[in-house]
This record gives C-alpha cells, structure tokens and sequence, in this order.
C-alpha cells in the first residue's frame, strides 16, 4: 500500500511539473509579460529534470513492488450523464517506461533548444509550445481512460502544428503547419469515434479494458465492436505516426526548429501512433482485421520510406523518411504479436533519431572534417540495391520517389480541399450569423460604441 501511494505521487509530481510550466510560461505570454530568457531556460530545465526524477522514481518503485496493473481514478468531474468524466491514470511497466523515456528525452531537448534558440524572437513561445507537448505525450503514455487520453493526444497534436508554424512570416511554414493540422484532425476524429464507440459499447471509457493483460474484458464485448475500435485506432496511429496513406506530411513538418523537428518527428511524437498500438495490443489480438490493416500498412509504409529516402536532397527530410521506415518495421512487429521486441525497438529508435536530428545543422561540419581527415572525397556507399534492379524499372522507381509517391497531390484532393471548403464555409456561416445579431439587436452594439467613444 505504501509503495502504492509513493508511486502515485510521483506519478502526479512527474505530469505536474511540466503542467506548471505551462501554465506560468503561458499566463504570462498572455498578459504580455514574458520571463527573461535565462529564467525561462532555466525553469524549463528544471521542470523536465524534476519530472524525469519522479518518473523514473515510479517506475523504479513500480518494478521492486510488482503490483500489476495499478489504476489511479480520481473521480468524477461531471455529472451530465451516469458514471460522469474521471480523471483516470493506469501504471504498468510499460506506460511508467515509456514515461520515462519521454521526460529524459524532452530534458534532453530543452538543455539544446536554451541554447540553439538563443535571442530568437519566439524564445518563449516556443518553450510554452514545448511545455504543451511534454504535458500531452505523458498524458498519452500515463492515461487510464479515454478522456485523458483524448486531452493528451490533443495537446500533442496541436503543439506539433503549431512549432511547424513556428516560423510564421514565412508563407510556406503555415501553409505546412495547416497540411499537418489537417491530417491530425482526421487522426483526432479516429480517436474520438473510438473513445465514443467504448462509451457505448463497454458502458465505460476505461483503458484496462482495452490496455489490461486481462482478456476476459475484451471477450466480453461483441466482434463486430472490438473490430471497429480496434481499426478506427489504427487509423489515429496511421495520422499521427504518418503511415501511409498519411506519409505526405512529414517532409513538410520539418520546416520547424531542429529541437523541435528531433523531439516530434525523430524520437516522440512520430512515435505516439505506434505506442498506442503496443498498448492496445490485447484488443489486436481480436480482431484480425484491425491486425492485417496494422501490418499492411506498416509493410507498405517501411517499403515507400525505404525508397524515398533514398532520392533526398536535405538531411532533416532524409532522417525523417528513414525514421517513417523504422516506425512501419515497429507497426509490423506489433500486429505480429512481438510486443516486447517492438517496445525496444521504439525506445532504441527515439533515442538513435534523437541524436542524428539534434546533430542535423552540423552534419555538412561533420563530413567535411571527415574528407580533411581521409585526404579526399568519402567513396560512395548504400547503392548495393540499385544494382539488382534494371535500369527501366530504376528510372520509374526514381520518379516515384523523388515525387514522394505522389501523396501531395492525392491528400490535396482528398484531405486539404475538402477541409479548406468546409472552413470557408463556417467562416462565411459565422459572418452570416453576426450579420443576423447585428441587425436584430442594434441598441445593444450602439451602446457599446457609446461607451468605447465615452
């Protein structure tokens, strides 16, 4: 019971810290009050140092006590509805890792973005973005119910949409932050038709039913559910973790800063899809077709990343497509069944991008200290498969992948389009609306000219 206690303790202490960060970076951007920049460095430190200690602290605490699964609830927040909405936590070996990893990795990033975002203008609208992130991948990985989750996967999305922004008086980077904003709405609509269909269909939003070692939960529920949940959550991991036909938005995130580009598509976020699904691993295990549609586009998706990266002319394009590549070989090993080996494989794989993305600016440094070492040009390497293949089918597979597969033009029509009309048309609907308001209550606005004049 004591061990029980102190693991949830640190457990709030590890989600709080980053959470405070937020709320006192973000209070006071909002009232226009930025921190100087050496306290800002220094609280962001801070914070992820002490939510990294705490973590990892559960999770040591978790590992010596062994007490199963352990689900925090701390009640209900709302009683429009029976059972309301609580705020759910469940701790295994898994999430309090995964936890884990993700503070020492955004510890990591905060230490090089002090330094790397020296005197940029958005030094604390960044660090307020970033503080977001943290706060919403713990969510994710710590979540015992679907509204934390939901909360989590949110905080994430936007956070990720708004540093690809970050840079926002170049027209290129928000018209790439909206291409990105644009898939993970498809991926949060994914989610929230899961969270609703649980609701309905298991009468509670827990995650132990769909995230415990216990099968007998999931058993209980009908087929043609357990299917449509299971797949409407590969399709949020295929948006977030940019799996095909999704894969088209990430050479565009990368317009980004560096640490931002590391922590998001290198070593976290593009990894948030795939532990989603190594979480739901018991829920897989049902349905086969949620499990076939996981490994095809895993399959398809190393296979397209193997090919594109190949053709790439920068190295934060090239490093986020062969990262695509490992997270389709993770994907694959999940719906297999080898939960064990993909967990490593993901932790493995944060960490090896996370070095190559932070080390990215200094890459041309890098190779030609190589070249003044060795005493001329490195000889070529890696083109062992363009001797298999014939030199027609070579040329075709160059376009394909030098086009990146054409998938700019198929989210174009199918994604981007069709959401750009639906705005357009709320936003001549809001107009419509204010226009009605206006007219049918003139002495109210005239009073407030009034005193606006006054």
């Amino acid at each position: 019971m004591m061990s029980m206690q102190s693991m949830e303790v640190l457990m709030l202490v590890g989600i709080g810290s980053p959470a405070v960060l937020l709320i006192v970076l973000g209070a006071a951007s909002v009232f226009n009050r930025p921190l100087w920049e050496q306290w800002t460095g220094r609280l962001a430190a801070a914070s992820m140092m002490i939510s990294f200690a705490a973590i990892g602290s559960a999770f040591l605490v978790y590992v010596t006590a062994r007490p199963g699964t352990v689900v925090v609830s701390y009640g209900s927040w709302s009683t429009s509805h029976e059972g309301g909405i609580a705020i759910e936590f469940l701790l295994d070996g898994m999430s309090l890792a995964f936890a884990a990893l993700s503070a020492a990795i955004a510890g990591i990033v905060a230490a090089f973005s002090n330094r790397y975002l020296h005197r940029e203008p958005g030094y604390n609208r960044y660090f307020v973005l970033f503080a977001m992130f943290v706060t919403g991948i713990l969510l994710v990985a710590l979540a015992g119910n679907v509204e934390v989750l939901f909360a989590g996967w949110e905080l994430v999305g936007l956070s990720s949409a708004l540093l690809v922004a970050f840079f926002h008086e170049r027209p290129a980077t928000v018209s790439n932050a909206l291409r990105v904003f644009s898939v993970y709405r498809i991926s949060d609509a994914a989610m929230l038709s899961a969270a609703v269909l649980l609701h309905h269909v298991a009468g509670s939003g827990s995650l132990s039913l769909l995230f415990g070692t216990a099968r007998t939960a999931i058993e209980g529920l009908s087929g043609t559910g357990v299917t449509t949940i299971a797949v409407l959550l590969v399709v949020a991991a295929a948006g977030k973790s940019a799996l095909l036909p999704f894969s088209g938005w990430l050479p565009r995130a990368m317009e980004g800063p560096t640490p931002s580009s590391a922590v998001y598509y290198g070593s976290l976020s593009i990894h948030a899809g795939c532990f989603l699904l190594l979480r739901a691993g018991p829920l897989l295990e049902q349905s086969t077709a949620a499990r076939l549609l996981a490994g095809g586009l895993g399959v398809a998706t190393a296979l397209f990343s193997t090919l594109v990266t190949r053709v790439q002319s920068d190295v934060k394009s090239s490093l986020a497509y062969a990262s695509l590549t490992q997270v389709g070989i993770i994907v694959v090993e999940i719906a297999l069944g080898l939960y064990t080996i993909a967990f490593l494989h993901l932790a493995g794989h944060a960490c090896f991008r996370l070095l190559q993305f932070l080390s990215a600016p200094n890459v041309l440094h890098d190779l030609h200290g190589l070249e003044a070492a060795t005493g001329g040009r490195l000889a070529p390497t890696g083109r062992h498969f363009e001797t298999l293949i014939p030199e027609r089918v070579r040329r075709r597979l160059f376009l394909f992948a030098i086009e990146r597969g054409f998938l700019d033009t198929v989210l174009d029509r199918l994604v981007l389009v069709p959401f750009y009309r639906a705005t357009r048309w709320m936003a001549r609907l809001d107009r419509f609306l204010c226009d009605i308001v206006i007219r049918r209550t003139p002495f109210i606005f005239a009073e407030m000219s009034d005193d606006v004049d006054e």
